[in-house]
């Protein structure tokens, strides 16, 4: 058994080496503090990608061509034959005029060409007569020179009697009154009974053709000229024969199954506006779309064949309304980057400069990080993983 003083000695040593382990353990834990666990951060790696651009812009839909039915004589109208809101066919008879005035001046026209007709028949024996006996000088010349004239004045009454002949029976055809065009009549201004006059100012229906259809919109000039910049430089490359193309959105949101293709844009500018009216041709076999219908026409401008999209998440605002994001490179180092973008395309925006293929971009964490920080990267989306071009874009609110 140890005695009392080698106790002592022992029990000193083993509570100063507890000590010592204690302060080491506490100044390891102190070190680990000191240093944080790198910031976790998503990014994505941006790839140039063949980007289609449109521009989504109002209108109104028009008919393809317009026809408005008036009388070319005047009349009682007797029948109507047709209905109201249906399909009518070139010629198809509209209405038809009481004929009974009209047969009877085709009766005097005809009378009056069979009169002019049977002169002309006596004048021509007597030329012919009177030829014979001047040349044995049994009649003068005068008498002959008459007779000449006479069956000249007797033909053309028969060419005057003619033409009021044709005139008439003009006129009786035109007591039917016939559709001028294929398409849709509307509502009918008369019914029977009525009296009509020639060329009057009212029209007795309309006829509106609905396929194709027309549809009227607006565009500024700012965006004219901007794609007309595109197009030069070789930046945005056109589609379809330099034809763009348009899909509707209709008013409940909804696409119109048929596209349809840019005719032309005005050779003037609205001075009170700024705008340039657009005119598409758009299919309308079912007569689907009607007259006057509010649309949005998505005009697909071109292709950029190298453009870069970033994810609208990742893209900040400074006080003064620069776009920027947070980039890492190799080292998964943080750096600020200004950009400059034009639009939106779906949930990204258009890139104009300030990205490069291959940079990656923060998407998520880009409250905790600062530029110059280092940071590990928890998830990195490929392009494959973005969101594919299916809407329509729309401009950016600034070109920062």
């Amino acid at each position: 058994m140890l005695n009392t003083p080698i106790r002592r000695t022992l029990t000193v040593a083993v509570l100063a080496c507890t000590l010592l382990a204690g302060c080491d353990s506490s100044e390891t834990a102190n070190a680990n503090m000191g240093a944080p666990m790198p910031t976790e951060v998503d990014v994505v790696t941006l790839n140039s990608q063949p980007v289609s651009l449109t521009t989504e812009l109002s209108g109104r839909t028009s008919a393809y061509r317009i026809a408005e039915v008036r009388p070319q004589v005047s009349g009682i109208i007797r029948e109507r034959l047709f209905s109201e809101g249906s399909d009518v066919k070139a010629g198809q008879v509209l209405y038809r005029i009481d004929p009974a005035s009209y047969k009877a001046e085709v009766a005097i026209a005809d009378a009056a060409l069979a009169k002019a007709r049977a002169a002309e028949s006596s004048a021509r024996l007597k030329a012919q007569r009177y030829a014979e006996l001047v040349k044995v000088n049994a009649i003068s010349t005068q008498d002959h020179d008459d007779a000449q004239a006479s069956l000249k004045q007797q033909q053309a009454e028969i060419a005057s009697a003619q033409a009021q002949l044709d005139a008439a029976r003009i006129n009786l055809a035109y007591t039917e009154i016939k559709a001028p065009i294929d398409g849709r009549i509307g509502k009918s201004a008369i019914t029977e009974g009525a009296l009509v006059t020639a060329e009057q100012s009212t029209a007795l229906a309309s006829i509106q053709q609905l396929n194709p259809l027309y549809v009227d919109m607006r565009q500024s000039t700012t965006e004219l000229l901007r794609l007309k910049r595109s197009l030069a430089d070789g930046s945005l490359v056109t589609v379809a024969d330099n034809k763009a193309e348009i899909t509707l959105l209709l008013e409940d949101g909804s696409a119109y199954e048929q596209k349809g293709l840019l005719q032309f844009a005005d050779v003037s500018v609205d001075e009170s506006t700024g705008m340039v009216n657009l005119r598409a041709e758009v299919p309308n076999p079912n007569q689907f779309l009607l007259p006057g219908m509010f649309v949005r026409g998505e005009v697909t401008e071109g292709e950029r064949p190298k453009g870069l999209l970033v994810p609208q998440v990742a893209v900040t605002r400074t006080p003064n309304g620069r776009a920027t994001v947070m980039t890492v490179d190799a080292e998964n180092t943080v750096a600020l980057r200004d950009i400059s973008i034009s639009r939106a395309i779906d949930d990204q925006w258009l890139v104009e400069s300030g990205l490069e293929d291959g940079v990656r971009v923060i998407t998520a964490g880009i409250q905790k990080v600062r530029p110059g920080m280092t940071v590990r990267i928890s998830a990195q989306n490929t392009p494959q993983e973005m969101p594919q071009n299916n809407a329509p874009a729309t401009p950016a609110a600034d070109q920062h």
